[in-house]
């Protein structure tokens, strides 16, 4: 065929740069946007944190963010300001004190008042003891040998975080170099004096085996020990089950009994070395901050969530006065920094007006708690705010929201709903929250069951069937009635 030209005129959608950036940034979470802002930050000599900006100040893309500075520095000025900062930067690493005068401070633990009585311990943080160290300290004061102490060490490499030996004795045994001569028999005989040590439990195999380990640690004259070493070793899986009439008929003993062997039982650790993992709480920080103001609710962003960033006056000012062909890769960062600053403050004015429309629609939820959650769709809120719905799910993925009942993800005010017998919705949440509620308030002795929740919620007007009811319980981690009964 003979190649010709044709002219063809279509219309498409391109996402520019900037444009690319306002949606990377409005989908990241706190942590990961002050990330990006750290990054950005050390890219871009014309971006800079400040502690006290006036967002305002950056709301048009066109106003002028320079300072008025009637004389500018010239660039031998400049240079001289640059040294000048930088060795302030090095002088105040290292301060005119005679602390640090010389290597001395390295090996001085005393007080600068000269009072050997008065130092200051408040910098002597403790570290945290960990289970193999707390056991390694027990074998090497033990009045066991030095083989058995070394093979104990062995063995307390071996254990997992909640104190257990998962891995088999021979299979243990048969990963050791053989010129150590450890055989099965000796590692039984180590794992032995491991198990006497504390905590009680450690170096079990198995929660049976933990829990016996523990009954045994107990004295000899504690009332009815004998009897829950007996339920622990023959009759386990009946007591997890909670099934009182056969270990009653087991035991040969009265309800009473049964009460403070149940008792007695079920105040054993479980997972011995849990108490020395040092577990770090994941604290979150809510991007909004809901409050009652007069008869509305009324939100607010978190100055704490949202990174201050500007524009360093100086040298935006600098560019202004000296524009030429050498200053054109600042003048582009400059134009960089300024998209930046003005997508992060659309990312915080649409955050702000999503969780406005949010609480508007949540008013009840507010008012009375999660038994009061209206269904709601993000389709809703996209319509009241005039954005697309996959705009909503990226404000509302890891964003969060401080209410007068807790922290929670935006997304958590969205689900799916059910009808009831007059017509009118219900949210998943509230149901939940109603299921939760029975629960609570059941009798112990006799809980309800999946069936009689259902047949209690179809009495209020709200047809739920039992398999419903079953996944919402087991949702929220609700053991069921077997489980739930007490004597």
């Amino acid at each position: 065929m003979k190649p010709t030209l044709q002219l063809k005129l279509n219309t498409g959608l391109t996402l520019t740069p900037q444009l690319q950036q306002s949606i990377r940034l409005l989908q990241l979470s706190t942590l990961e946007l002050d990330q990006e802002i750290t990054r950005l930050i050390q890219e871009n000599p014309l971006l800079e944190l400040d502690e006290g900006i006036d967002r305002d100040e950056f709301k048009s893309e066109g106003q002028d963010i320079s300072p008025t500075l009637p004389d500018l520095p010239t660039a031998t000025e400049i240079t001289e300001i640059q040294e000048n900062r930088e060795n302030a930067e090095i002088q105040s690493d290292w301060p005119d004190e005679p602390l640090y005068s010389d290597q001395e401070f390295i090996f001085d633990t005393r007080g600068r008042g000269g009072d050997e009585d008065d130092q200051d311990f408040s910098r002597l943080i403790s570290k945290p003891v960990s289970l193999r160290d707390h056991l390694l300290s027990q074998i090497s004061l033990g009045q066991c040998c030095e083989r058995r102490k070394k093979i104990a060490g062995l063995l307390v490499d071996s254990l997992n975080d909640d104190g257990y030996l998962s891995q088999d004795l021979g299979e243990l045994a048969e990963l050791l170099p053989p010129e150590l001569e450890i055989n099965t028999t000796d590692l039984e005989a180590a794992l032995e004096y491991i198990q006497q040590l504390d905590p009680p439990g450690v170096g079990a195999r198995s929660l049976q085996e933990c829990l016996l380990l523990q009954l045994q640690a107990l004295p000899d004259d504690t009332p009815l020990r004998e009897d829950a070493l007996t339920v622990v070793n023959k009759h386990l899986e009946s007591f997890a089950a909670k099934n009182f009439q056969l270990l009653r008929k087991a035991l040969g003993c009265n309800e009473a009994d049964l009460q403070s062997i149940y008792q007695l039982i079920t105040r054993l650790n479980p997972k011995p070395g849990d108490e020395f993992n040092a577990t770090t709480a994941r604290h979150v920080i809510p991007d909004v901050i809901v409050s009652k103001l007069d008869s509305s609710w009324v939100v607010q962003l978190n100055p704490d969530s949202f990174p201050r960033v500007r524009i360093n006056n100086l040298y935006a000012g600098i560019l202004k006065r000296h524009r030429c062909e050498a200053t054109q890769t600042l003048m582009g960062q400059l134009k960089e920094a300024r998209w930046l600053v003005r997508n992060l403050d659309q990312r915080m004015d649409t955050i702000l007006r999503v969780s406005q429309a949010i609480v508007d629609r949540q008013q009840a939820f507010l008012e009375q708690g999660e038994t009061a959650m209206c269904p709601l769709v993000m389709r809703e809120i996209a319509g009241e705010v005039e954005l697309h719905e996959s705009t909503i799910s990226r404000v509302t993925t890891q964003k969060y929201m401080r209410t007068p009942h807790g922290i929670f993800e935006l997304k958590y005010f969205f689900g799916s709903h059910i009808p009831d017998e007059a017509g009118e919705a219900h949210s998943a949440i509230a149901i939940r929250g109603l299921i939760k509620r029975l629960i609570q308030d059941e009798d112990r002795k006799k809980p309800l069951n999946d069936s009689q929740i259902s047949q209690i919620l179809a009495n209020q007007g709200i047809v739920v069937a039992r398999r419903t009811v079953a996944k919402y319980r087991e949702f929220m981690h609700i053991p069921p009635t077997n489980l739930r009964k007490t004597l």
